[in-house]
């Protein structure tokens, strides 16, 4: 214990996470509290024991300890990785998840990472054990519906269990059981970019008719260049006759006469051109 010299207060010394806190009370009791989780809202949960000394409330907070929370000494470096990994999630991770989040890191966690490499001790984990565990995740990991979209996990699951291990051991390198974190320079499935899907003519036309009957449509507002393009392509297709017909029933001779106010109900007369389509 420390004494502040100004008000000759006593202050209880800084305890590591997970050991709880001791103080002195003004009623002169001591109090011991830890914190045993947290709510839906984030905010921690706490249990609390009262004494007449620090010694006895001391005792009385490590009784609590095993009670609800996990006792220190059995978080050490030779500790199993699926333990780790589960004290982890349940300590530093769970209660900011959102509940949707949640029910993914527990797949990931509990039905792959501690079945497959839980047994592991912490320091003795390496990146060859993680890159031969993805690899067999990615060849024969789905526990579900492996009929229907194979034996083998996602590239995204892959990279979600990694982000997993390696934000988990980077916690032990923090907490100093292990000094580097085997998980970096893991090789991972590539990111694959989803291929644009790019809308038909038609399809163009049908989009900003309905923008403009709710009322979005300025949002998605035509260019000269873009109502060209389409008039062009119909042109091509033998309905060049029927466009300068459009164009007279928006008093133009050409498109650069035409209101952009028009484009949209223009393009909604073009498509009747080519019903086929």
């Amino acid at each position: 214990m420390r004494l502040c010299l100004k008000e000759m207060i006593p202050i209880a010394k800084k305890r590591k996470n997970g050991e709880g806190t001791l103080r002195l009370r003004k009623d002169g009791r001591w109090e011991g509290r830890i914190v045993v989780g947290y709510n839906e809202k984030s905010l921690p949960i706490t249990k609390c024991v009262t004494a007449k000394t620090k010694t006895e409330c001391s005792t009385k907070l490590e009784a609590l300890k095993e009670q609800y929370g996990r006792s220190s000494d059995k978080i050490k470096p030779d500790m199993p990785f699926g333990d780790w990994i589960d004290f982890w999630y349940q300590t530093y991770c769970r209660h900011t998840l959102r509940i949707t989040t949640r029910t993914d890191y527990e797949n990931r966690i509990y039905n792959h990472i501690i079945p497959e490499i839980g047994k592991i001790p912490l320091n003795r984990l390496s990146q060859s054990d993680l890159q031969q565990f993805y690899a067999k995740e990615k060849t024969d990991g789905r526990k579900l519906h492996a009929k229907t979209y194979g034996k083998g996990l996602s590239d995204r699951t892959i990279r979600g269990i990694h982000a997993n291990c390696r934000t988990a051991l980077q916690r032990a390198v923090q907490e100093g059981l292990i000094r580097t974190n085997p998980a970096v320079g893991c090789k991972l499935p590539p990111k694959k970019a989803r291929e644009m899907q790019v809308l038909t003519q038609n399809e163009i036309i049908r989009f900003l008719h309905q923008a403009k009957e709710e009322g979005c449509y300025e949002l998605f507002l035509l260019k000269l260049e873009d109502v060209r393009a389409v008039l062009a392509d119909m042109s091509r297709k033998g309905h060049t006759a029927e466009i300068r017909a459009l164009l007279q029933k928006y008093g133009a001779a050409k498109l650069s006469g035409v209101d952009p106010a028009n484009y949209s109900v223009l393009l909604k007369d073009v498509e009747g051109l080519d019903p086929a389509e």
